[in-house]
Order: structure tokens, then sequence, then C-alpha cells
């Protein structure tokens, strides 16, 4: 995390700058409403918090456009967003692609990626590699009319919630589970029956054993949900999410009817939005995490390395398979790859190890 300080001045002297372009209104400006259903409560820390405080920078900055959030399926379904954005049903919506899997099948990539990047290195991919290029391009391509912008990203997150101990892969076998994007392909080589819910529906789904196990986020945010009540053992490393990227679409015609100033206001609203969950996201795991085992007896629990290693190599098939089968995938999975890989030449110098860091 140690970038972030960097990221964090930058993000800064951006918003100042937005907030300068909107002290006036300017002529020519016309009024814009943005209606923006999300795919997560508003109470959900880091997960729904950025959308109405995204409402609040882009209103603080802007005398001409209003924004009205509207909670899970009070307007849109979280799983019909993107098409409702991209017909004009709406003319914005706050998700995440790895929603959009089963529309395009390389969307979990600009979510979160197993044994993927940290926060840090995913933002300077997308706004100084190629991946903003890339992530547009993605709906472009796939025939969606909608502008995206990045407008959150979390912390890791837990790597799941189960009812008994996982001590070999041989206890995941035939476990239903909730799972999130390519993770659900990796668990599904190791037995696994997975479904991807929305977070309203995971409590009741474990409650009622229609699932026996689920992933959903960070500690602060499952603990909210109650997991604990039900699933006792608290599985880390989040191998599958170690950082996740949240969006804000915006049907394209609404987008290009705005002018060059309103356009900017939104977006770095929305870079200083996506700085302020990470740092809150990062503030705010460690006091759940100990409240969880001493008063809800959570038995927190770390992957072994042959387990790590087992879903690493269960990971490398699937994103091979990917590969062959989709050629939008590969051309992403190559540019990022090439990154990563002049990014550890920096990462393996300039940090040090987890355990000097301490």
């Amino acid at each position: 995390m140690k970038i972030v300080k960097k990221i964090s001045s930058a993000v800064a002297i951006a918003a100042v700058m937005g907030a300068t372009l909107g002290t006036t209104a300017m002529a020519g400006d016309k009024k814009v409403l943005l209606k923006i259903p999300v795919a997560f409560p508003t109470h959900l820390l880091g997960l729904g918090t950025p959308a109405p405080k995204l409402a609040k920078a882009i209103m603080g900055m802007s005398d001409t456009i209003k924004v009205k959030v509207y909670e899970p399926k009070k307007l849109i379904a979280p799983f019909e967003i993107l098409g409702a954005v991209s017909s004009g049903k709406v003319n914005a919506g706050y998700a995440t692609a790895g929603y959009w899997k089963g529309k395009i099948p390389a969307a979990p990539i600009f979510s979160a990626v197993p044994f993927g990047p940290e926060a840090p290195e995913f933002v300077a991919w997308l706004y100084y590699g190629n991946g903003m290029k890339l992530y547009q391009e993605m709906y472009d391509t796939h025939g969606f009319n909608v502008k995206v912008i990045p407008t959150a990203i979390i912390s890791p997150e837990t790597s799941g919630w189960f009812k008994k101990e996982i001590k070999s892969v041989d206890d995941l076998k035939g476990l239903k589970m909730r799972f999130f994007g390519f993770g659900a392909d990796v668990m599904q080589k190791l037995g696994v029956s997975t479904t991807l819910l929305p977070g309203g529906e995971i409590f009741p789904a474990l409650e009622k054993g229609a699932i026996d196990a689920t992933e959903f986020s960070m500690p602060v945010i499952d603990q909210r949900l109650g997991l604990y009540k039900i699933a006792k053992y608290n599985y880390f490393p989040g191998w599958h999410q170690q950082a996740t990227l949240f969006e804000l679409l915006i049907n394209k015609d609404v987008w290009n009817k705005m002018s060059k100033r309103q356009q900017s206001i939104i977006e770095y609203a929305c870079k200083a939005t996506l700085l302020d969950s990470l740092a809150e996201g990062e503030a705010s795991q460690f006091e759940p995490m100990k409240v969880n085992v001493e008063k809800h007896g959570v038995i927190m629990k770390t992957w072994s390395p042959e387990m790590l290693a087992t879903f690493k190599s269960k990971w490398d098939e699937v994103a091979s398979e990917q590969k062959a089968k989709d050629p939008f995938f590969a051309k992403v999975w190559a540019d990022l790859s090439k990154f990563r890989s002049g990014y550890a030449v920096w990462k393996e110098k300039a940090f040090l190890p987890m355990e000097t860091a301490k």
C-alpha cells in the first residue's frame, strides 16, 4: 500500500481542479439528472457507500448535474444494470464488471483477478497502462452503449466462510458455494458447485442450506451480513480477489451530450471516490476481525501453501482456457501480464517483504 500516498496526492490535486471547474455554471451546460441504481446496498462499506459519496461529490462541484441513487431492486435489479443503462432504460448505474460474466466472458478481469494485482498496481495499470482503453473497448466491441468510469476499489476479500474446516481439496468436493468471477471457475475445477448471488440473498441461502459456504467481501462487510452466525470458519487470504474494482456506467448518448466540463467533473469525482473507498477499506478491517474471533467465535484460518498452490494451478488452467476461447480475454490478459511483468521489477526491489514490514 506504500504508493497509495502518491495516488492520494494526485487524486487530491485532481479533486481540487474539478472543484475549480465546478464553481460556476457555464453557459451551454445543460442540466442533467443522473438516476443511478446500485448493485449493493449503500450501507455496505466500500461496496455501497461510494455511490452516495459520488453523488455528493458531483453535486458539490456542479450546478448542472443532479444525481439520485436508488437502492438495489428499487429501480433496477443488480444483474440487470448493464443492459438497462445500455438501452437507455436508466441513464446510469453503479456495479462491478464481474456481474456481466454471462454477457461478456472477459468482464471479470476488470473486476478482480485471481492471484492478480493489489489495488495500487491495478489502478496503475488502469490509468497509466492500457487498462482504461481496454475497459472501454470491452463494452464497445460487445455492443453495449455505455461509458465506463472506475469509481471504487476495495481491499482484499476473505477467501470464504465454511461450516466445517477445510483441510484438503477433498473437503471442497461436493460443496455448494456462492462464488464470484473467475474464482468460481477455479472452485468448479475442484469439485465445488458455484452460484453467484447478490449480497442480500447470501445469508438466507446459507441459513436454508441452499448453499454450504460462501465468499462475499471484506471482513467488515461480511460481518454486517451476519455470515459468522452460520459459518464459523473464515479463510484467508482472498486469493480470488486481492482487489475488486467497481464502476459507474453512463449511457453513452447521455455522456456524449454532456459538456467537456461536466464530463471532467464526473471523472474527477469518480477518482476521488475511488481513493476514498480504498482508504476506508484499509482502515476498517482489523476491528471486525478481532470482534469476529473474540465475540462471535469465528475461527480464522490461513490456507496452507499447498492449498494456495492448488488454487493457483487451477487458475492457470482457467486463464489458458479463457485465452483459447475468447480473443478479447487473450488480448487483455497479454496486456495485463506484460504490465505486471514490468511492475514486478519495481515491486520486488522497492517494497519490504511482508514479514519484514510488520
